[in-house]
C-alpha cells in the first residue's frame, strides 16, 4: 500500500477519524495507531514484522535495565547487547547473502569451499530505518537524553509508526515516543499545512520523481549503449533529481500524515544541490540519516577532537559504513568511499587555508564554482548508486567519455520536468511556506477544489505505471 496510492490515502483519513475520536484516551489512541501500524507493514510483507516484536523485546528490556543500572560497566554492556542485536538482524536479513557471496570469491582460490546456495532471508521492508532508529533511542536513554518509562507497545509503536516506518525518516524519541503521554491537539491550520505538504509530496514523486524516471532514467541506464554520451550524462543529472523529488516527496508525505496526528517529524531535505561543498551537501541531504551518522557513529569514533589523521579516518569509516547501509552491495561502499575522499580533500583544503571559508566571505564566483563542482561530484557518483552493478556503471561511464553529441532520445515532457525540477528546487523555501499558509487561510470547498485538481493534473501527467519508492530496497 504505497503512500501514494488511493487506498493509503482512504486509510488515512479512517485512521485519521478513529484517532481524533478517542484521542483524550490514551490507551485508545495509541491502540489505534498501534493496530494501524501492524496492519499496514503487513499489507506489505506479514511474517517479517515479528522480526520487530523480538527486536523491540531486546530493545525494551535493555532500555528498563537502564533505568535500573548503577554500575557503569553494566550500563555500557547492555548498550553493547542492543546495538549487537540491532546490528546483528542487519547482518542476519540484509548482507547475510553479501558475506556468504563475498567470502565464497575469496576463498575458492584457497580451496575452502563456502556454502554456495542462497541462505533465501526474506529482506524486512524498512529494516535499516528501524535498526538506526532503536540504537537512537537506547543511546539516548543510557545518555539520559530519552526517558525509559514506557511500554513494550509503546517502544513497537515508537519503530513501526505507520507514516515513516518504509523509508525513514529516522525519527527520535523525543519527536515521537516522548509525545505519546501529551494529548495531542491539532488545529485546522496545523491540518491545512498537513494537507498541502501530503500534496506538495505527492506531486514530487508521481509527476516529477516518476517522469523522469520513466522517460530518460530507466531506458538509459537498461541500455547505455543504445544512447550518445549525452544523453547518458542527461540521464546521470535526472537521476539525481528522480532520487531528491521521489525520496523528499516520500518525506514530505510522512511529516504530513505524522502532523495530522499531532506529531511534529524532523525536516529531511534542505534544497541539497545548492550546497557549495560536500560537507554542506551532507548536512542538507538525508539529515535524518546524516545526523544519525553524526551523533551515534561519527562523534563516538572522535569526530573533529582526535588528531587530524584521526579525522581523515573517523570521515572514511563513516561515509563507507553509510554507503553500505543504502544496500547490501559493495558498490554502495564503494560510492560511500568516494564521497568519503572528497570529504577528506575538503577538510584537508580548510586545514591548509587555515579554517573553512565562511559563506559571507566568498563572492558570487566561489559559491557558484563550489556548487557546479559539487553537484558534479554527486551527479557521477549516482552513477555507481543507479548501476545495477560495477561493471555496468563502468559501461555508462565508458559510454559517456565517448563525447558524443545528441539528445534525440530525450522527450520534451522529460525536459519540462527537468525544468520544473530545477527551479523548484532552487525556489527559496519561503516561498513554498507561504503558498501553504495561502492553501491553508482558503475556505475548505475551496481548498477541496485544489486538491482535486492536483489530483487530476497528477492523474494526467503521470501517465506512466505507478513505481516504488527508490529508498524501499534501502
Amino acid at each position: 500500500m504505497p503512500s501514494t496510492s488511493i487506498p493509503y490515502l482512504v486509510f488515512l483519513a479512517l485512521i485519521f477519524a478513529l484517532y481524533w475520536a478517542v484521542h483524550r484516551h490514551r490507551i485508545a489512541r495509541l491502540s489505534v495507531l498501534l493496530v494501524a501500524s501492524l496492519f499496514f507493514y503487513a499489507v506489505w510483507t506479514p511474517l517479517p514484522v515479528l522480526v520487530f516484536f523480538w527486536g523491540a523485546a531486546v530493545d525494551h528490556l535493555v532500555v528498563k535495565g537502564l533505568a535500573r543500572a548503577k554500575s557503569q560497566g553494566l550500563r555500557k554492556l547492555l548498550v553493547t547487547a542492543s546495538v549487537l542485536s540491532n546490528v546483528g538482524l542487519l547482518a542476519s536479513f540484509k548482507y547475510a547473502e553479501l558475506f556468504r557471496e563475498t567470502a565464497r570469491t575469496l576463498l575458492a582460490p584457497l580451496g575452502v569451499v563456502v556454502r554456495e546456495e542462497p541462505f533465501g532471508l526474506l529482506l524486512p521492508i524498512g529494516l535499516s530505518f528501524l535498526c538506526f532508529q532503536a540504537i537512537s533511542y537506547v543511546v539516548d536513554v543510557y545518555r539520559g537524553k530519552a526517558s525509559a518509562e514506557h511500554s513494550y507497545f509503546e517502544h513497537l509503536l515508537y519503530l513501526l509508526f505507520f507514516p515513516r516506518v518504509i523509508s525513514g525518516p529516522i525519527v527520535r524519541a523525543s519527536a515521537l515516543l516522548e509525545r505519546f503521554h501529551e494529548v495531542p491537539t491539532l488545529t485546522p491550520e496545523a491540518g491545512g499545512r498537513a494537507m498541502y505538504r501530503i500534496a506538495v509530496g505527492l506531486v514530487k514523486k508521481m509527476v516529477i520523481a516518476d517522469v523522469l524516471g520513466s522517460g530518460l532514467v530507466d531506458p538509459v541506464f537498461a541500455d547505455p549503449a543504445a544512447y550518445t554520451s549525452a544523453e547518458c550524462l542527461m540521464a546521470a543529472v535526472a537521476y539525481t533529481f528522480e532520487l531528491y523529488f521521489d525520496f523528499s516527496g516520500y518525506s514530505d508525505i510522512a511529516i504530513g500524515a505524522a502532523a495530522l496526528f499531532g506529531f511534529e517529524f524532523p525536516e529531511n531535505f534542505q534544497r541539497p544541490y545548492l550546497a557549495k561543498n560536500l560537507f554542506e551537501f551532507w548536512n542538507r541531504w538525508h539529515m535524518s540519516l546524516s545526523s544519525w551518522l553524526r551523533d551515534y557513529l561519527y562523534i563516538p569514533l572522535g569526530g573533529n577532537r582526535a588528531s587530524k589523521p584521526r579525522v581523515l579516518f573517523n570521515l572514511m569509516t563513516v561515509m563507507v559504513l553509510g554507503g553500505l547501509w543504502h544496500g547490501a552491495d559493495w558498490r554502495f561502499a564503494v560510492w560511500g568511499a568516494v564521497h568519503g575522499v572528497g570529504l577528506c580533500l575538503t577538510r584537508s583544503w580548510w586545514w591548509i587555508r587555515g579554517g573553512r571559508p565562511e559563506a559571507e566571505s566568498m563572492g558570487w564566483v566561489r559559491v557558484g564554482v563550489g556548487m557546479l563542482l559539487t553537484f558534479t561530484v554527486v551527479v557521477l557518483t549516482r552513477v555507481v548508486f543507479r548501476a545495477p552493478d560495477m561493471t555496468h556503471a563502468g559501461e555508462f561511464y565508458a559510454r559517456m567519455l565517448l563525447l558524443m553529441p545528441g539528445l534525440a532520445n530525450v522527450s520534451t515532457l522529460v525536459w519540462i520536468m527537468l525544468a520544473v525540477a530545477v527551479v523548484s528546487h532552487a525556489l527559496p523555501m519561503k516561498l513554498y511556506d507561504s503558498v501553504g499558509e495561502l492553501f491553508v487561510r482558503l475556505p475548505a470547498p475551496a481548498r477541496a477544489v485544489v486538491l482535486v485538481a492536483i489530483g487530476l493534473g497528477i492523474r494526467h501527467l503521470a501517465s506512466v505505471e505507478a513505481r516504488p519508492y527508490v529508498y524501499l530496497q534501502f
